[in-house]
């Protein structure tokens, strides 16, 4: 990076992740290549749908989402994550999404947008369910959640605490697979929504989660003259899984927080622990036990 760049968050595109930058600026995220950066100034609201925030209010380092709450809610006006926006005339679809072991959520996206909410999302295996309207594939998504217990949300601590030991492909298509099938079963499916015949895609290898060690630990906030460093091995959503020098373990990074921040690239020598652009970081971070699970992410 030369100067400043303020980070708008990772974008998959084209099956592959990419840091996104203001003004349209992209930095591909290659597994093996270093990531550096030095945190500036303050962080402030980005902004909603395009737009800049007018008073560039400053925003909670530990927030995911980099917006004053009015930005937020002029953002979510014309959602149809927030069931704000329900005439939208595109064809949507139905997906279930695995991430881990029965953790198995529904969901919908646009048609247009293929596998993106899929890759933006960890979803490390999906299979579609069914096609049509925006409002047939909302009233199957609430019939999955009633009739069948499967969730709309699972949080990303979830998703991260059982990365390192996913089962075999098999066994993950296996789960997705008996999950259709119960589904499309179903009796109260919407007449207008067309069912998709079961496919699973499996994602670990775009993710390289294939022999990734266990986070060590994971980033809590970005902070004014923070640095984070280390070899990228692994991405999955917004998440950077960073290899540590001087063996201190795999951080993980949540792209969201860098949203807002000015950034700086690190010149050698400027790394925290780790002491290269290479592997360091001097941000406040929350360890993980080496025998970790859900709960030791979750508190």
């Amino acid at each position: 990076m030369a100067g400043l760049w303020r980070c708008v968050g990772v974008r998959w595109g084209e099956g592959v992740p990419r840091l996104v930058w203001e003004e349209g600026r992209v930095s591909p995220l290659d597994y093996g290549r270093d990531v550096a950066f030095r945190v500036v100034g303050e962080r402030s609201c980005v902004g909603a749908r395009g737009n800049r925030c007018p008073g560039a209010v400053a925003v909670p380092g530990r927030s995911t989402q980099a917006r004053c709450a009015e930005c937020a809610r002029l953002d979510r006006a014309h959602s149809v994550a927030a069931d704000t926006y329900l005439d939208d005339p595109r064809t949507y679809r139905v997906y279930l999404a695995w991430f881990g072991s029965g953790m198995v959520k529904v969901g919908i996206t646009a048609e247009e947008r293929g596998s993106a909410r899929l890759l933006e999302q960890g979803a490390v295996a999906f299979g579609w369910l069914g096609r049509g309207p925006l409002m047939a594939a909302r009233r199957c998504e609430e019939l999955l959640r009633a009739a069948l217990g499967v969730p709309d949300r699972i949080p990303y601590a979830e998703k991260r605490a059982v990365r390192a030991r996913l089962p075999e492909v098999d066994e993950r298509a296996a789960e997705v697979a008996e999950l259709h099938a119960r589904a499309v079963a179903l009796a109260g499916w919407p007449e207008s929504l067309e069912r998709v015949r079961c496919q699973v895609v499996d994602h670990a290898e775009q993710f390289g989660l294939t022999g990734l060690a266990p986070a060590s630990g994971v980033v809590t906030e970005l902070v004014d003259g923070g640095i984070v460093g280390g070899r990228l091995v692994a991405a999955a959503g917004p998440d950077l899984h960073l290899e540590m020098g001087d063996g201190g373990g795999v951080l993980v990074l949540d792209t969201r927080l860098m949203s807002g921040w000015d950034l700086a690239a690190v010149r050698a020598g400027e790394g925290g622990s780790g002491g290269d652009a290479g592997g360091g970081v001097s941000v406040p971070v929350r360890e993980v036990p080496r025998e970790s699970g859900v709960q030791d992410l979750l508190f």
